[in-house]
Parts: C-alpha cells; structure tokens; sequence
C-alpha cells in the first residue's frame, strides 16, 4: 500500500473534492463511502470500488476487506491526514470511491405485485437517506427520484440511509417521465395530499403493483402529479400540527402499505 502523510496529495485532493462537490461526482461518475458497513453494503449492491483509505493503525483490522478489494488502488493514510478526510464523527477509519451508477427508468425492474415509492423533487440529503432506510426496511421494491434537487450520492443521503441506499433499485427520471412510465406498466398511482377526496390512509387498500408518492419538504407535490393521481392519501394529525416530517410520512404510508400487501396474501392461502 501506498502511505499518504499530505494533505496535498493528489489523491487526497481528490478525495475531498468529491465529498464536497456534487458536480464533481457527476461528472466523474465517482462518490466516497464512509464505514464498513456502507462500504459492504455497497458492495453487496453490485458497486465498483476504484480506491480505498485506511487509516495507518487500522491496516490488519481491514486486512479481509483489502484482500477482497486487491484490485482497487489502496492507500495507507496518515491520522492527521485522516482527519482532514473524514466527514463524519466516529469514523471507522475506512473510505473508499466508488463508481456510480446511471439509475435509468428503462432498466427499473418490476415486479409482478411490486410496492414502490416515489419522491418527486427532494432537497435533503438526510430524508433521503432516511426514506432509502425505512423503504429498505420495508422491504420496497425500489424508489423512483423524480426531478431530484440534490445529489444522490451526496455524503449525507449515505450516512442517514445506513447504506441502504446500495441495495434499493433506484432509477431517476423527470416527474413526465415516471408518470409516463407508471402508466404504461399499469402501477397504481397513491399520492400523499392534503385534497378534499383524500382517503384516510389506513383505508386504502394498496392493491399492487402500486407507487406510493410523496412530494419535497417544501411544496409537496406539483400540479402534473396531483392530476395523474389515482387516489389522494392522507394521514390525520391534530389540528395543532401543520405536517410531519417527509420520511416520517413516507415510513406511515409504506408500512401501512406493506401490512395491506402481507394479509391480502394471508387471505389468499387460508
């Protein structure tokens, strides 16, 4: 391994340009992972591993993952140095780029009795984390990003997802585009909405294949969405309380959605 003790360092400047800048991950096609467990994650997600950074004490506790990653460039880092690199607290003293992925609707994969969530124009990087989270946890089929506001593999959204964000097929598209496409594959259209025909979120049925939508933590969701609405949805809440928090939300919709799909296929074996 090579041993890296400057800041100046040409890797090392490159490693903090993509922590920092989004346009420099798109246009590179690379992003930094933090953790070994996002790293394993993402690699138990199909990602390609270009570089990794070890902090110089921790070379034989890595050793395993270094054998699997032989192929990757692989640098032994000074702790001061590691500082510098680390964007989180509690680092596990491991970072790695990998190669991105396109995330392109035509190769979205769905399932017969399929459960999707959709998030039209998110800006926080920590809900989306959280929402590839609770989605995993889910047990989703993937999620839909449509006209994203900021980076998927933003720093942030990789923490706050635990790296579950490496393991749900995702595909990116324009709000056109994903309307387009839920209605040529016949998937029931659900939008979270505060509209005089919502239904009471719990009485819905969430029949599959079904997307469950929801809008950014700003605006909700925009007029084309509204309109391609099969049903709008809503969860009650006092009237002291404006909203609840995206994620938290989507986490309501999703299990409720989740529990719907599990004693319909009850039902069906009794």
């Amino acid at each position: 391994m090579k041993y890296l003790s400057s800041i100046h360092n040409p890797e090392v400047k490159r490693l903090r340009v993509l922590s920092q800048k989004s346009r420099e991950r798109k246009k590179q096609f690379l992003f930094v992972i933090e953790g070994l467990r996002e790293l394993k994650k993402a690699l138990a997600g199909g990602y390609t591993v270009c570089s990794l950074f070890i902090e110089e004490k921790y070379e034989l506790e890595f050793e395993s993952i270094t054998q699997t990653l032989f192929k990757s460039d692989q640098y032994l880092v000074s702790n001061k140095v590691f500082e510098q690199i680390s964007f989180r607290s509690g680092s596990e003293k491991i970072i790695a780029i990998a190669e991105s992925k396109e995330h392109r609707l035509d190769s979205f994969i769905l399932k017969k009795n399929a459960l999707i969530l959709v998030i039209e124009a998110p800006e926080k990087p920590g809900n989306i984390g959280a929402l590839y989270r609770t989605a995993a946890a889910a047990k989703f089929d993937g999620i839909i990003v449509a006209n994203p506001k900021t980076d998927l593999y933003n720093p942030n959204s990789i923490r706050s997802s635990l790296g579950c964000l490496f393991l749900l097929q995702t595909a990116i598209a324009s709000s056109d585009e994903v309307i387009k496409y839920l209605k040529e594959k016949e998937v029931f259209i659900a939008t979270a909405a505060i509209d005089l025909d919502a239904l009471n979120y719990n009485q819905f049925d969430y029949k599959t294949p079904c997307a469950i939508v929801m809008g950014n933590e700003s605006n909700g969701l925009n007029a084309n969405w509204l309109k391609a609405s099969q049903q709008h949805l809503i969860i009650p809440m006092s009237k002291d309380v404006d909203s609840l928090n995206l994620s938290v939300s989507a986490g309501i919709l999703m299990y409720e959605a989740k529990a719907k799909k599990i004693e319909r296929k009850k039902q069906k074996n009794l």
